[in-house]
């Protein structure tokens, strides 16, 4: 008896690219400007954080960079200059929310809510809920295994902080006060 030659291996169907990579992040081609602003903005504040360069030499340098001209570089600028000129104040408002001192957390989450927080408090075009995916979006792509998680945690509450009102009408509940009563079931 002779054996049959084993049929041909047929191609799976070739798949549309859905502007994502294997990871879930968006391609760089995919992105709109203000996620490529705030990125370079990352990039600039984590030189800012670790290396402790001057702002306009960490400006220029990050201005350089390839793909920076696809960038909204008015957000950029916001960003960069405003997390650095209000460093303390942003920190300030975001160590409550967390559960060890912000000394003992990564540049790169601390950056990314430097700019979560500054948008949540500067940036009221971008919806908060907005502002909170496009940081664990930063996080998951540049930080550590779990930091997105810490930053959704410490943004997530910073929001009904800064945004109260916005924050409510999304959720669908008034919160404490807000409609006559004490906040209290």
């Amino acid at each position: 008896m002779s054996e049959a030659a084993p049929a041909p291996k047929k191609r799976p169907p070739s798949q549309k690219r859905t502007g994502t990579t294997s990871t879930g992040a968006r391609k760089a081609a995919s992105k709109p400007a203000r996620s490529r602003a705030r990125e370079f903005a990352l990039q600039a504040l984590y030189q800012y954080l670790v290396g402790g360069n001057d702002a306009a030499a960490i400006d220029a340098f990050t201005r350089d960079l390839a793909g920076f001209h696809k960038a909204d570089s008015a957000h950029y600028d916001a960003l960069v200059h405003g997390c650095i000129e209000g460093a303390a104040q942003l920190d300030a408002l975001i160590e409550p929310h967390l559960d060890r001192k912000l000394a003992e957390v990564s540049p790169i989450e601390h950056a990314v809510m430097w700019i979560g927080a500054y948008e949540l408090q500067h940036c009221l075009d971008v919806p908060w809920r907005v502002v909170i995916n496009e940081c664990i979006e930063l996080a998951k792509e540049f930080g550590g295994t779990d930091g997105h998680k810490w930053v959704n945690g410490a943004l997530g509450n910073l929001a009904p902080q800064l945004r109260a009102a916005e924050v409510a009408a999304d959720r669908g509940t008034a919160g404490p006060g807000q409609d006559g009563t004490a906040g209290v079931a």
